[in-house]
């Protein structure tokens, strides 16, 4: 009995009514757990913890969000996650696409790394985990299956190309913008190659050789990315890497310049008091609508509108005197960095004039302050400790300027989780529950939301890590979890110089796999409409980018449209009869017509977006054989009738009985004799012109003393009677 499971143990005593425990609480299955079952889960959670960290920071530069918030999306989702889910080893944390996903849903409502920017990444990663969980309550897990295959195919493969290209301007050290057009950004971006900063781009192909041989030798390869953030860490201390200061308008000592950054900086404030307005008009804008107040209502749908049309004008004019900014490069007056100093344009320093030997540039302008760097980036500093609880801030705009986004990353995170959990599921021989999963995904993602999380799913190398280590219960993502606390308590003084370029390199290697042109030639000679669907979405993906979300609902509508054209025109096929005695199409076969009988059979659901086009094939196959007095319908391959369905086959039953043409049914199933039956319409038909099988029907049709001939060409051979 201590073998037992607390399921066994609840089910064996007849607990029927405390069922509801596992329901509720579904991680009280695992319990009793032996010491060895405990030491393989601690192992596995240690070993995935060291691979996480590194990864947890990477993908959130992915995001937008400070470094940290990785870490704390691989803590509380984790753990919540891996006790309300159905999959034993599924490790639920930061991921490459969804991180993406989040920026790109974030980035056009707010700018990144401000407080405004967390505040909707927080009500985004809220939104996604109630749309999970309501559709795991209600049992909605196949939902998923509503996005095809070639469509989920498509948008990986474009998101990874987007993930690796974003990650240019980090492993060249050079500027990239943030625009409506992700395309435009990275053209733009190479303009700024020559300005390529030479010992980030040496820091950049240090740390990817340094991974790729680590990963050469069996036994470092599982902490080869831990190993590699160690040393470059150290490299960065060693050589000075990073190098940054603060810097005001005043210091700069050209006058266009300085002019070109007061302006940024006006119009930066425009744009915030712009966007107070539009926040505050919206709000009143939605009391009027419910007031059903309309003149106030289209008077403040006009004022928002124009505010609007400002805002987009003031963002154009910023985007334009940053981009002349960045193409700047300035010599600083030897100061220490902590202080200020005049900055000088590169070549026009004055003569007596001592200068610290470096070249700065404006990495960011903000709230009046300049952020300059003449080196590599680094991590920086890491707030010490846990996260704090924060209550995600909640407005119906917001909402509704998030809910397309939610939805779709929702659906996209849970494809991942549960496709990596069916995977896990088949090796281990666990029985997996896609709606307990959502319910788990949902939990973690409403948890996360509280404590400084973005939206969190199912990570493949995690999961494989779990599964390779030995897990055999969520301990292990626990434990995994609680590593990473042990890091944000005392590791992260530890992790200041770790050049963001590492972080880059990771994420590369990362997505490289995510990157399958094998699989969409496979999808294509597989299916010609479904390899175009996998084509159209990872075309469309990168031309919408950074709004991904309109890819995949271009892809998933595509797919819905080369559903319903297959559909309107199934197969139709003419029988004849083969020479080894099978029925067969005519036409492909080049068998000869029936003066008796015309065969024919329909490959699909007979409903109302196809009845017209079955109508037309039976008279067509009549019009062609007008000698033949009967028509049999073959319905093997009718799987479902529908109204419109029932409605077609009566008046062709009419018709062809006006024109002496007599229509038979055969090898129907039983969900259409049920809808024949409920209207009425087989006894319309007639009960003896329906028959279990084709050669039943055609037997039937021979036995009569008119078309007993043995030579006709749909009757079967003799030998082959019954």
């Amino acid at each position: 009995m201590h073998n037992a499971t607390l399921c066994d143990i609840i089910r064996a005593g007849g607990m029927t009514n405390n069922l509801w425990l596992l329901r509720v609480f579904p991680f009280l299955s695992w319990f009793p757990i032996n010491s060895l079952i405990l030491r393989g889960d601690l192992i596995a959670g240690i070993t995935g913890g060291l691979v996480l960290v590194p990864k947890a920071m990477a993908y959130a530069q992915l995001s937008g969000l400070p470094l940290y918030f990785g870490l704390y999306t691989a803590f509380v989702p984790a753990i919540l996650g891996a006790l309300w889910g159905s999959s034993r080893q599924l490790a639920t944390g930061p991921v490459a696409i969804v991180s993406l996903m989040t920026a790109a849903a974030v980035t056009p409502l707010a700018v990144p790394f401000s407080d405004d920017y967390i505040s909707l990444a927080l009500l985004l990663t809220l939104m996604v985990g109630v749309i999970q969980f309501a559709l795991g309550a209600i049992k909605l897990g196949t939902i998923v299956n509503f996005v095809s295959h070639p469509v989920i195919l498509g948008f990986m493969n474009a998101a990874a190309i987007i993930i690796a290209l974003s990650q240019l301007d980090m492993l060249l050290g050079i500027p990239k913008g943030r625009s409506d057009s992700f395309l435009k950004d990275i053209w733009e971006m190479f303009g700024y190659l020559p300005q390529t900063h030479l010992p980030t781009l040496a820091m950049s192909a240090f740390a990817l050789a340094l991974m790729l041989a680590l990963k050469k030798f069996k036994a470092l390869a599982k902490p080869s990315v831990l190993l590699a953030v160690v040393i470059t860490i150290i490299v960065s201390v060693t050589v000075g890497f990073e190098h940054k200061t603060k810097s005001t308008p005043e210091e700069i000592t050209d006058p266009a310049i300085q002019a070109l950054v007061a302006g940024y900086i006006q119009t930066d404030a425009q744009i915030d008091a712009l966007a107070g307005a539009i926040t505050l008009r919206s709000g009143t804008l939605r009391t009027a609508e419910k007031a059903h107040e309309e003149r106030t209502s289209v008077n403040l749908s006009h004022q928002v509108d124009l505010l609007r049309i400002e805002m987009a004008g003031a963002e154009r004019q910023n985007n334009a005197r940053m981009h002349e900014l960045r193409h700047i490069h300035f010599e600083r007056a030897k100061a220490p960095e902590s202080e200020p100093s005049l900055l000088y344009l590169q070549g026009a320093v004055p003569a007596g004039v001592e200068t610290d030997g470096r070249s700065w540039h404006i990495k960011k302008i903000e709230k009046g302050s300049l952020s300059m760097t003449g080196g590599g980036d680094v991590v920086g500093k890491i707030p010490e400790g846990l996260p704090s609880f924060r209550m995600p801030k909640i407005t119906l705009d917001a909402i509704m300027s998030l809910f397309t986004a939610a939805l779709i990353i929702a659906l996209v995170a849970f494809m991942e989780s549960i496709s990596m959990a069916k995977a896990m599921a088949a090796q281990s021989k666990q029985r997996l529950d896609p709606n307990q999963e959502l319910i788990g995904q949902g939990i973690a993602n409403i948890g996360g939301a509280f404590f400084q999380a973005y939206p969190a799913c199912g990570s493949f190398t995690g999961s494989a890590i779990n599964l390779q280590a030995g897990a055999k219960t969520g301990l292990a993502m626990v434990f995994n979890g609680l590593f990473v606390v042990v890091t944000l308590l005392f590791l992260t003084p530890y992790l200041y110089h770790l050049p963001k370029a590492v972080l880059a390199v990771i994420i590369l290697l990362a997505v490289t796999g995510l990157v399958t042109p094998k699989a969409i030639q496979h999808t294509w000679k597989a299916s010609k409409a479904d390899g175009m669907v996998a084509l159209a979405t990872f075309v469309i993906t990168l031309i919408a980018a950074p709004h991904l979300d309109k890819g995949i609902m271009a892809g998933a509508a595509l797919a819905l449209v080369v559903f319903l054209y297959n559909t309107m025109k199934p197969r139709v096929a003419i029988l004849g009869r083969y020479t080894d005695g099978t029925l067969r199409d005519a036409r492909l076969n080049n068998l000869p017509a029936s003066d008796i009988v015309t065969a024919i059979r329909f490959d699909g659901r007979l409903y109302f977006a196809n009845v017209s086009y079955f109508e037309d094939a039976v008279l067509e196959a009549v019009a062609n054989n007008p000698e033949a007095p009967y028509v049999l319908i073959v319905g093997d391959g009718i799987n479902d009738i529908d109204a419109s369905g029932e409605e077609v086959i009566h008046h062709l039953v009419e018709r062809l009985n006006e024109n002496g043409v007599v229509m038979l049914f055969a090898g129907l199933k039983k969900q259409v004799h049920d809808v024949m039956r409920a209207t009425g319409l087989r006894s319309v038909i007639g009960e003896k012109r329906f028959y279990p099988t084709a050669e039943q029907a055609l037997d039937a049709i021979y036995s009569r003393a008119e078309y007993a001939g043995e030579d006709d060409p749909l009757r079967r051979p003799a030998r082959m009677r019954d």
